[in-house]
């Protein structure tokens, strides 16, 4: 799966436990991002509903949680097609690899040919978002950043001069528990969503995910937008907000998600970096249960192992903290 800030990669096992003790049955995960902790609860036998605002996170939900394998059926001579396609340089090519350094000009250009193509191709749901994905996971293989797209790096990554080489994404037999389903809404509409178990990952600070996968946004769109900055952001970076990056109303959002859902169990990641203290939101869980929290120390992401950039790539501050806690907060009755 592509590399994400916030990737529960580490905490996906603690997780799906929890869920499982917790009696499993249908899950909502209200921030899917990646699709990791989804794809791992349905790989658990779990129904999942999975749901984020974001366009590249929803089609990751698609691929990853609503598609079953029997959707796609000899998806294999598709990619193979994609992956011969000669590279025709366009929109992408002169965004991320001209006017910034995200990607080499060869890549670009091949990602530029690919995308068209599936644009043209009218294919069916399933098919398109694993077409998409496999193209995103690609371009995320043979980027020149830390894991962001806030900046890309001053000297191209080594991984920048590999081919561009696409893959099947690993998607799932239905789950035992019944089929998957992708949501792209607001958080706030998506909390009422029927469920037995509510998941929450939600933002923690203000740094919003659009701005930092800003390109996959407009890879999977293909709105090709105008844009802003070195970085060449989408223009409505500076207008897409969510209550989830607002220091004053997120604590507030969470409460009005808790009041929402109609989960009989909730289970919340958080980490101790975030706008909100653990204190809160143990508080703000009582309302429904007892709370059981768990702690566990992670590296940070590896700009913040490097020190501080700028949007040039520049080294313009200081390594700061090595290690954060994400917490792991479960409420309701356990088997």
């Amino acid at each position: 799966m592509i590399g994400y800030l916030g990737s529960k990669r580490k905490l996906v096992v603690p997780i799906v436990a929890a869920v499982q003790q917790l009696g499993g049955g249908h899950v909502l995960d209200l921030f899917s991002g990646t699709a990791r902790v989804g794809h791992a609860l349905k790989a658990a036998g779990l129904q999942v509903t999975a749901n984020d605002h974001n366009a590249y996170a929803a089609t990751l939900a698609r691929c990853y949680v609503e598609t079953d394998l029997d959707q796609i059926l000899g998806i294999e001579r598709l990619i193979a097609e994609l992956n011969a396609l000669p590279g025709k340089a366009g929109y992408f090519t002169e965004t991320f690899c001209e006017k910034s350094r995200f990607f080499q000009p060869h890549n670009g250009a091949r990602i530029d040919a690919i995308r068209e193509r599936i644009a043209t191709l009218d294919l069916p749901p399933a098919w398109e978002a694993v077409a998409l994905v496999a193209l995103m996971e690609a371009a995320d293989r043979v980027d020149s950043t830390t894991g962001m797209q806030m900046a890309y790096l001053k000297e191209w990554a080594p991984r920048a001069f590999h081919n561009l080489d696409l893959r099947v994404p690993a998607v799932l037999n239905r789950a035992a528990a019944g089929k998957g389903q992708a949501l792209n809404l607001d958080a706030l509409d998506a909390a009422a969503t029927a469920c037995d178990v509510l998941y929450l990952d939600p933002p923690y600070n203000q740094h919003k995910y659009l701005g930092n996968y800003h390109i996959w946004e407009s890879l999977v769109l293909w709105d090709k937008p105008e844009f802003y900055g070195i970085a060449c952001k989408r223009v409505d970076v500076r207008t897409r907000r969510s209550v989830f990056n607002s220091r004053p109303r997120i604590l507030e959002a969470l409460r009005t998600v808790i009041a929402r859902t109609p989960a009989r169990a909730i289970v919340v990641s958080f980490s101790n970096e975030g706008y909100v203290t653990r204190e809160q939101i143990v508080e703000l869980l009582e309302t429904r249960g007892p709370v059981a929290v768990q702690s566990h120390d992670y590296k940070r992401y590896v700009g913040a192992q490097i020190g501080i950039h700028n949007p040039a790539g520049e080294k313009v501050g200081t390594v700061g903290k090595l290690n954060n806690k994400e917490h792991l907060f479960v409420v309701g009755s356990t088997r």
